[in-house]
């Protein structure tokens, strides 16, 4: 029977061109343990012992495959040397780069190497460490990593709300930085016991055929390192519109991974190449009232006439008030 397959063995089966007997259900929900603790999320982030013992209660309440052992999109960055600065409650951040030069350059003073002992990355790799002794061997432990053309965007200003640069606008330096660090904190976290990694570009521009190679070959490193460790790379791709517009050239490319897209436009793959597909639940189905639960009903609606993915994500953290009844009542349609 479906229910009694083993996630992890899905994860082997994946890894290995297995179809899975049904989709996983990994939903992103980590800053939702603030709220279980009862602290800013400025403290649970730098906290591995909130941490651990947040997602060990959501693990009880939340029925899915997996746990989100870390998942910030500042991680990276601020391992880079940029400050992520907070509102008073510790609720909300922003992003602010070293000395910066201007629009489309890389910021001055970002360090060439892999910063990872003093970093909160550290954080992350002691909490996957933790929830892999304490948790059962059924349960998938994940954590995201920002792509390249994300986090080279981040660290040139050169993105802003919706507007994305074209891709060769992004220095290559930047990008070449950008995937160096993301493969050692991979590696830290694979290391660590993690078994599925999300590898979140949530910005990316209108790509060309070269411009598509370029950005696969930049990940190719990072898929093969978590791969070695026998976990699980998925490519987390959160805007519709993006995908979209790239749709062919992205599904195209050679992956050695989950490729997850937004549930919008689904049915347009039922004859897409052959990428394993995963596809990422809009983050609003989970918020709590009406408008919420309008989402969501489309959204299981959509999951039901949908092609059957690989896996099942969502395109964000969901919120940190987050109804967990609304994604219990989605794995039991998953299970299904």
């Amino acid at each position: 029977m479906p229910e009694r397959v083993n996630p992890l063995q899905i994860i082997q089966g994946l890894l290995q061109g297995i179809a899975p007997p049904r989709p996983l259900f990994l939903p992103i929900v980590f800053s939702h343990g603030a709220r279980v603790e009862n602290i800013p999320l400025r403290a649970f982030l730098s906290n591995p012992t909130k941490i651990s013992n947040a997602l060990r209660q959501i693990r009880g309440r939340l029925r899915a495959d997996g746990i989100t052992c870390y998942f910030d999109p500042f991680l990276e960055a601020e391992t880079l040397g940029a400050v992520v600065e907070w509102d008073a409650a510790g609720q909300s951040a922003s992003l602010h780069l070293p000395k910066h030069a201007g629009g489309g350059e890389m910021p001055e003073g970002v360090p060439p190497g892999e910063p990872l002992r003093d970093s909160r990355v550290a954080v992350a790799v002691e909490v996957i460490r933790r929830l892999k002794a304490l948790v059962r061997d059924d349960c998938v432990l994940m954590a995201g990593v920002t792509g390249p053309f994300t986090l080279g965007a981040l660290l040139t200003h050169t993105a802003s709300g919706s507007d994305v640069p074209p891709y060769r606008e992004i220095p290559p330096a930047a990008m070449d930085l950008g995937a160096a660090v993301i493969s050692g904190i991979a590696k830290a976290f694979v290391e660590a016991g993690a078994d599925a990694i999300l590898l979140r570009e949530d910005v990316f521009p209108t790509l060309s055929v070269e411009d598509a190679a370029d950005w696969a070959a930049r990940l190719a490193t990072t898929i093969n390192i978590i791969r070695f460790y026998q976990a699980l790379p998925v490519l987390l791709l959160t805007c519709a519109r993006s995908v979209a517009a790239n749709r062919e050239l992205i599904l195209g490319q050679p992956w050695e991974c989950v490729v997850s897209t937004p549930l919008e436009g689904m049915h347009a793959d039922r004859a897409a190449p052959g990428a394993v597909r995963g596809v990422a639940l809009p983050v609003g189905a989970f918020e709590p009232g009406e408008a919420g639960e309008a989402v969501f009903e489309e959204a299981l609606h959509s999951m039901r006439s949908a092609p059957k993915p690989a896996i099942v994500t969502t395109a964000g953290d969901v919120p940190a008030m987050a109804d967990m009844e609304r994604l219990n009542k989605l794995w039991e349609n998953i299970r299904l």
